[in-house]
């Protein structure tokens, strides 16, 4: 449970490290805005070195999480539903995210 709060944290600090410069590009928002897009990104990267585990490993397996994170931010803060595939994609990603972390290790 704490390897999956923490995935999660990794892939809310990561998503708005991007999001904020889409702001200032795409929707004319302020060069102010990459101030805390550097800041989220620095923690993104921080949280990805507390993973316990090889750092191949943490990636992998994050990417899972990533995925089902960016479709609540898709649903939340696009006001974007996203469709039975979407979910579906979701749910195959964490899969195979529960495969890579929970599988048993050699010893």
């Amino acid at each position: 449970m704490k390897t999956l709060l923490l995935f999660l944290l990794t892939a809310v600090a990561e998503i708005v490290g991007c999001y904020l410069p889409y702001l200032w590009l795409r929707k004319a928002g302020s060069a102010w805005l990459l101030l805390p897009a550097a800041l989220s990104l620095a923690l993104f990267v921080w949280l990805l070195s507390l993973h316990p585990t090889a750092s191949g490993r943490v990636y992998a397996a994050y990417g899972g999480v990533y995925v089902a994170v960016a479709l609540v931010w898709l649903w939340r803060v696009d006001a974007v539903v996203p469709t039975r595939w979407d979910l579906l994609g979701a749910a195959l990603c964490l899969a195979g995210m529960a495969v890579i972390m929970l599988s048993p290790r050699p010893a």
